[in-house]
């Protein structure tokens, strides 16, 4: 039987260790929090990422990297991003020679401006891992209601790709295989910013037509960037793209768009975040993607004027009326 060691037990991945386990596969979920770890054995809840969800009754779930990961054919990691180098770090010892590992994570590492992918092979390069990128539009609350979605997998060997896909694939979860890897993971981390730019737009009541603007203008800033990453753009025309863009943009399951919404309406980062205990990625990557794009001499207006939002404490009405206001351009 496959067996499949799940890091991180945030709701994305305990969503996807539920969802493998309920399909017969031997999964085990690795939970940074003890605590957590013996409600869940005692509930069959994770209450606090995926309150309301009874999980599977045949899922290993455990603090003990060494007992979920021994073993393991496939290594599916959902950790934030920002602790991704840490945590495979950590446990590099763990992981066999060539692992395949599925990344689950959307985002740009701060510290070096790099993507998941490189920052998977730094962190486990003696091990030469194997590398899957799954991305698109899936909220974590819908997919572990088996509500019916579509996602990429992006993977440069196209065998593995297939391989991979049909392991994650249910009949509520169809996966599409892409070899554009770089592609398919950074259309999942730009789109946060977008969607912190629509929820700053409709925190500020301004409509249905400005935040169908944003999530045009948006898709072409994510893709001008991508493409100078190595992308492809037609990879930001599907579901990584588009798909995920319009999902996170519109829907008040994303906590981006929730981060955008308070500030439109007046709150400020810090008291965002102090109420919240689940990670929008969208805020460091909006950092990390601002320098980037100075670095790579790519022009992203949308995301300069959310990071100046973000962190040089500018107007969000200002912020809009200067992206209003710019120099014409042909489109």
């Amino acid at each position: 039987m496959t067996r499949i060691a799940v890091l991180g037990g945030g709701s994305w991945g305990t969503t996807l260790a539920n969802m493998l386990s309920e399909k017969g596969l031997d999964v085990g979920l690795w939970v940074r929090e003890q605590e957590l770890v013996d409600e869940i054995s005692k509930t069959g809840e994770n209450s606090l990422f995926l309150p309301g969800v009874t999980l599977d009754s045949r899922l290993n779930v455990s603090q003990d990297q060494h007992e979920v990961m021994q073993g393991a054919d496939y290594f599916l990691v959902a950790i934030p991003t920002q602790f991704m180098r840490q945590t495979l770090e950590g446990a590099k010892h763990l992981f066999p020679q060539s692992p395949v590992v599925i990344c689950a994570s959307k985002g740009v590492e701060l510290a070096t401006l790099k993507p998941m992918s490189a920052v998977v092979h730094e962190s486990l390069q003696e091990k030469e891992p194997r590398y899957a990128i799954i991305s698109g539009p899936s909220f974590a609350g819908e997919v572990s209601r088996k509500l019916p979605t579509a996602v990429s997998l992006g993977c440069l060997d196209q065998d593995l790709g297939r391989r991979v896909r049909d392991i994650l694939s249910t009949d509520f979860f169809r996966v599409y295989a892409n070899p554009d890897y770089k592609g398919v993971e950074l259309g999942g981390a730009l789109k946060n910013i977008m969607a912190i730019a629509a929820g700053i737009s409709d925190g500020l009541e301004f409509g249905h037509d400005a935040r169908a603007a944003l999530i045009t203008r948006g898709l072409v800033e994510m893709a001008r960037l991508g493409v100078a990453l190595g992308g492809r753009e037609k990879t930001f025309m599907g579901l990584s793209g588009m798909g995920d863009l319009v999902l996170t943009c519109t829907g008040d399951l994303s906590r981006n768009r929730q981060v955008g919404l308070k500030l439109g309406r007046g709150m400020t980062l810090d008291e965002i975040l102090e109420g919240s205990r689940m990670v929008a990625e969208g805020v460091k990557t909006t950092e990390s993607v601002r320098y980037l794009a100075g670095k790579k001499s790519v022009d992203m207006p949308i995301t300069e004027q959310v990071y100046q939002v973000l962190f040089a404490h500018k107007d969000p009405r200002t912020a809009v009326q200067d992206l209003m206001t710019r120099e014409l351009k042909m489109e």
